[in-house]
Order: structure tokens, then sequence, then C-alpha cells
């Protein structure tokens, strides 16, 4: 299955207009995580990694993530890109979400900036937003983009997306 397209409207951008290989980018828009009450990340200093096909992995600094939430997983990944990924739990009362974040602490040269900043899935959480808008996990459960209303696809991820 070839990838068709999906419009871009204004504010939008596509990610078939995005790098290969994946590039990050500093933003200043506002990405909140918040899960069973509890406020899990806040910040207006996130790194967005951009790649094709790919909606936008954001990374959260250290310092704007409630780290005593987190528990640290033996799972261990890696990408081409960015290197070894670590992964973390989230403990939020007697809720333990596993393997919900991601960070790279010695990623490459090319990604240096994302240095022990945390990524998270937003399927197992109950509310990611980017500048208010309500994030929707990347199809399929393997990827952890998070699609907005300022992202079109198709998206890496649906059905038939492997060979993409």
């Amino acid at each position: 299955m070839r990838p068709v397209r999906e419009p871009v409207g204004p504010g939008q951008e596509s990610v078939w207009d995005y790098p290969r290989p994946a590039v990050a980018e500093r933003s200043g828009r506002h990405v909140r995580i918040v899960h069973r009450g509890e406020k899990v990340a806040d910040t207006r200093a996130a790194i967005r990694t951009l790649e094709t096909s790919h909606p936008p992995s954001w990374y959260l600094p250290p310092d704007d993530v409630a780290r005593e939430l987190l528990r640290s997983s033996t799972r261990r990944s890696f990408c081409e890109w960015k290197g070894e990924a670590v992964y973390w739990h989230l403990a939020v009362g007697e809720t333990l979400v596993h393997d919900v974040a991601w960070s790279y602490p010695d990623p490459t040269r090319g990604f240096a900036p994302l240095r022990d900043h945390l990524a998270f899935y937003a399927a197992p959480l109950d509310r990611c937003t980017v500048d208010g808008d309500i994030v929707l996990p990347q199809p399929g459960g393997f990827y952890g983009g998070w699609i907005t209303p300022d992202v079109v696809g198709p998206f890496k991820g649906v059905p038939g997306s492997m060979g993409w």
C-alpha cells in the first residue's frame, strides 16, 4: 500500500514534508501531561523530533517532569538516529503504567539536546496536550508520536504501513 498524502490546510503541516533522517527542533509550545489527576509534566521548553511519515515525538526537559512519579524499567530499545533508549514506568497512586516514557541518557551527537529529556506514549495516559489541543496517539502502539490538529498524515503505524 502506498500512502496517499492528506491535504494540508491553513496552519497545518504534513508529516510527508518532515525529513529523513530525523531531526530534533526546540519548541516553545505548551506541552502538558496529566494522569489520574496528577500533573506529570508541564513545559514550554520541549524538543520535538520530526521524521518522514511520523507525527512528532515530544521530549520534555527533566526539570519539567514530575520525576518522583517515574520508576526505572529494564526495557531498552535502539533508534538508528538517536541511539539507545531507556524506559520508565509511571507510578500514580496505586497505578503503575509500564514503559510509558523513554529517554536517551547518551544520545548520538546529532541528538545531543535530547539527553535525559523524556518522551511519553500518549495512549495510556489520561490527557496529553499541546497548546491545549488534546493529543491522539500515533497508530499501531509501537511508535510514540503525538497527533495534534496541526499535523496531517497519513501516519506510519496504520495497517499496511510497515514498508513506508
